[in-house]
């Protein structure tokens, strides 16, 4: 807790001195969290940037599996294992991944399966080929449009240019 402390001019000439306690967050060691074996939910949305509610749709969806404690089991703990999960899955939302493909990958190494890494590396291969596929034939898509409407723009600039003249 620190102190601002104020000086207001007032018309009369008179100063006036006061004092504001304000409390600012103390930043957060990261180091020590991310080294932590157990995160709550607050823990890892604030590391995130992602909401609670976000955090238990995963949960829903069966891509993080919590460790529940506490009275009548309401508080859910994050193994490191639970926060290196969210960390793939939101790469995998940036990258355009749907959950059901996320989960997949993810889900092959699940049970340490011999082999299991080198078969989640194939199907994220594989993942990412077909999204590049899709992203280059709307590429594409995109270039037909655009060129489409500058024949249509160039078309009625002209036709705007005739009527003008004539």
């Amino acid at each position: 807790m620190i102190s601002l402390e104020c000086i207001k001019l007032v018309r009369t000439g008179q100063i006036l001195r006061f004092t504001i306690p304000i409390k600012l967050p103390m930043p957060a060691d990261s180091t020590k969290k991310k080294n932590s074996s157990k995160f709550t939910i607050a823990d890892l949305a604030t590391e995130f940037d992602v909401t609670h509610r976000a955090i238990r749709f995963y949960e829903d969806q069966g891509l993080l599996a919590p460790e529940r404690v506490g009275k009548n089991s309401q508080v859910r703990m994050y193994s490191g294992s639970d926060r290196t999960r969210l960390k793939l899955i939101l790469r995998g939302k940036r990258l355009g991944f749907s959950l059901a493909e996320i989960k997949e990958i993810l889900d092959i190494n699940l049970y340490n399966k011999p082999g299991g890494s080198i078969l989640q590396l194939e199907r994220f291969i594989e993942t990412l080929a077909k999204h590049r596929h899709a992203l280059e034939q709307q590429m594409e898509d995109l270039k037909v449009l655009l060129d489409e409407l500058s024949s249509h723009e160039m078309q009625c600039k002209k036709l705007l240019a005739d009527k003008k003249a004539g």
